[in-house]
């Protein structure tokens, strides 16, 4: 009997897969700045168990100077300008310095441009920051003082390293003679505002970073191929980035453009001579032609390796069918009986419902093997095919006297689920 081998997949005709999830340089449109994002997925054989996204987006702004306070961060060329003086000891802090970035989480669905398979990819901005600045502030300040006593004395609660509630202190902040550059973490949603002791004729903005969270879906459980999906904040007054009534935004919004792509593998190798498999007696034939009995079945073991990042099924086709199995032929063509072929897989592989695969019937219509899972990447380990002719058939093929069967059995490991 011969075997066939067949590993397909979704894309290409080749058994190796991706999903890579990007995001990268910004660019901007009408009223719009637009960020793309990326990150991979590719199995790794020294850490397999190792399921998640890598994030390749370039890092810049807060987290890229200070890497040790934060590792994913942008910055965009959005300034914000007053348009209007900001007065001393204001009642409203819409009216002054305040923020109110968007730090909930957002989903975001990713379709597979080939598939059309959905995802959900989840977002939020965790710290925010930017360098203010004043015009002449030792007008606005005036006195004797070095540059960082007047911009402590210049708000209510010392300088912008002192973070109010319910933002947090970042680790870093930069002043100038008329300028100071800060960063704000935000844990949670909420308004942080900063109350003027002295009138600010004007107030800029020069730039504006920020850091997020990303959460993205169990590479494991997707198919391989590229997934794209876009989110959009609204920036200024009432905003998504909200800095109060008073501090207008050069750009009314900024789109993170996700492109998501899976590396996946799927790879099987069968023993060199394994696909010529000889379905025999327990102990070999002359066990049994000395004792004179009849075998009580005929069966081989089959050993294969397998690699595998990505869900899959398994699928048989025959040169002879019975029933919903694969059968063997005599070489006159007049008889034929059926071969039970089942599947054993590495304890990291799972049905659809978390059950192990263990001497699993393969069938012509695939309903015992129509989806198998990884629970981590399987680096190049033994799984099973078992083949078996029953007694009863058994019986039926010594009755056509030293006849030879054959066939051929095609199986086939297809990650196209």
């Amino acid at each position: 009997m011969n075997i066939m081998t067949s590993v397909r997949n979704v894309v290409g005709g080749s058994a190796l897969m991706g999903l890579l999830l990007s995001i990268g340089l910004y660019s901007a449109s009408a009223g719009a700045l637009t960020q793309e994002i990326t990150a991979e997925f590719r199995p790794d054989p020294a850490h397999v168990s190792n399921n998640k996204f890598v994030n390749t987006t370039p890092v810049s702004g807060y987290c890229a100077e200070y890497p040790s306070q934060c590792s994913l961060s942008f910055r965009l060329p959005i300034t914000f300008e007053s348009n209007r003086p900001i007065q001393a000891n204001h009642g409203d802090s819409r009216q002054g310095a305040m923020i109110s970035p968007p730090s909930e989480w957002k989903e975001v669905s990713v379709i597979n441009s080939a598939s059309g398979e959905s995802e959900r990819v989840r977002v939020r901005i965790n710290g925010i920051g930017s360098t203010y600045s004043i015009n002449n502030l030792s007008a606005v300040v005036p006195g004797s003082w070095s540059d960082v006593e007047r911009h402590r004395k210049l708000w209510d609660s010392s300088s912008w390293v002192n973070v109010p509630r319910p933002c947090l202190y970042s680790g870093v902040g930069y002043p100038g003679s008329d300028s100071y550059g800060f960063f704000w973490k935000t844990p949670q949603a909420g308004v942080c505002s900063k109350l003027a002791r002295y009138d600010i004729p004007l107030m800029k903005y020069t730039y504006l970073d920020f850091s997020y969270e990303l959460e993205a879906p169990d590479p494991l459980k997707m198919s391989a191929g590229s997934y794209t999906g876009s989110v959009v904040y609204t920036v200024g007054p009432r905003g998504d980035f909200d800095m109060g009534d008073i501090m207008i935004p050069s750009d009314s919004e900024i789109r993170l453009d996700f492109t998501l792509k899976v590396d996946h593998i799927l790879k099987v190798e069968i023993p060199p001579g394994g696909t010529k498999v000889e379905l025999v007696p327990q102990g070999g034939w002359l066990a049994w032609l000395q004792q004179g009995r009849k075998p009580s079945r005929l069966f081989r073991d089959q050993r294969f390796d397998i690699w595998t990042s990505t869900r899959f099924k398994m699928k048989m086709e025959c040169q002879y069918s019975v029933g919903n199995t694969c059968g063997l032929q005599n070489t006159t063509g007049t008889h034929r009986v059926p071969v039970d072929v089942r599947v054993s897989l590495p304890s990291a592989l799972t049905d659809a419902a978390g059950r192990p695969v263990s001497r699993r019937p393969l069938l012509l219509d695939g309903s015992e093997t129509d989806m198998f899972q990884p629970s981590h990447y399987v680096d190049h380990k033994p799984g099973s095919l078992h083949f078996e002719i029953q007694k009863d058939s058994v019986e039926e093929m010594l009755t056509y006297d030293a006849d030879k069967y054959s066939g051929n059995i095609t199986v086939i490991w297809d990650s196209e689920v």
